[in-house]
């Protein structure tokens, strides 16, 4: 039997098949894509035969990494590794930014590229054109949001955003704020809410009558309410508010 570890990085254990792959969730009609890299087992339940597992981030993967080198007197790895390296020029995010969201992104994501997909100062503001700039990728997304009170707040995906009759995404799709301080929020394991877009809205997280954020088919008007997905607070300091800026970047490896 594996222990738990103390200062786990996801609170809620779920079960392996919950994120493997083409497993179906009764709660969506999507499939979840297999993270196995991301995934350590740590025990079995009584009388279940799947194990409890745990989402390993790089702030997870380097702490051991850590302890390892310590116990190896090798040398660890530096902060400034750990930055995402941005092919263009973002209005949103700064190096401070940049420093508190790597540590919360999945281990396996560590090292890529964020080249700039979307921009509501560089393509207008239409949640088509964001669509048509994500048709043909298949890798994770950062969407950062800019409200009308300067909060930066937004969302990690596992999967590029597109119009879809079901939800999708995997758990390790998590909202964030730094409105005042930095926080994630990640998966509950309640439900499977992650990402769901329309011609006229582009939805992340829900259950319970609300969505863990929404933004309107012209990427004007949004709204953030606590869901059930991510047990998150409205990331902007009020529920329903307007868009000043907006960008989507692409994680490639």
């Amino acid at each position: 039997m594996i222990r738990e570890e103390p200062n786990a990085g996801l609170k809620a254990h779920v079960p392996l098949t919950r994120i493997r792959s083409g497993q179906e969730n009764a709660n969506v009609s999507g499939t979840m894509r297999a993270t196995l890299e991301n995934v350590r087992v740590l025990y079995f339940a009584t009388n279940c035969t799947e194990p409890y597992v745990q989402i390993i981030t790089v702030q997870d993967s380097k702490r051991r990494q850590s302890v390892c080198s310590s116990e190896g007197s090798e040398v660890g790895e530096s902060d400034d590794d750990l930055l995402p390296v941005l092919c263009d020029h973002s209005h949103l995010l700064d190096d401070q930014h940049l420093e508190r969201i790597a540590v919360h992104m999945p281990a396996r994501t560590k090292g890529y590229k964020w080249q700039l997909a979307y921009s509501t100062v560089v393509h207008g503001t239409s949640l088509k054109t964001l669509y048509r700039n994500m048709s043909g990728l298949d890798k994770p997304v950062m969407l950062v949001v800019k409200d009308m009170q300067n909060k930066v707040f937004g969302a990690f995906s596992t999967e590029p955003f597109r119009v879809s009759g079901s939800c999708y995404g995997t758990g390790e799709t998590f909202l964030y704020s730094f409105s005042p301080d930095f926080k994630v929020y990640r998966w509950t394991g309640e439900n499977s809410y992650f990402v769901r877009g329309h011609l006229d809205s582009l939805q992340i997280g829900g259950g319970g009558g609300g969505f863990g954020l929404w933004l309107d088919a012209d990427l004007h008007r949004g709204a953030s309410h606590s869901c059930p997905t991510f047990h998150n607070p409205p990331l902007s300091t009020q529920q329903d508010f307007l868009v000043q800026d907006l960008e989507v970047w692409t994680l490639r490896n």
